[in-house]
């Protein structure tokens, strides 16, 4: 097979990247979310227990 009929234009290259960073961005909000939420549901008493 011909690899040169197999690479991407600029274009998809460019809708690749900027889809690959709203991925990103998406999954840092979401972990943000889980651990702010766990937080809160554990509540303040988390950070006053004995190590």
């Amino acid at each position: 097979m011909d690899k040169d009929l197999l690479k991407p234009t600029e274009a998809q290259l460019k809708a690749r990247r900027k889809r690959n960073i709203a991925l990103a961005i998406a999954l840092a909000v979401f972990v943000v979310l889980v651990y702010v939420g766990s937080l809160a549901k554990l509540g303040p008493g988390l950070f006053e227990r004995a190590m």
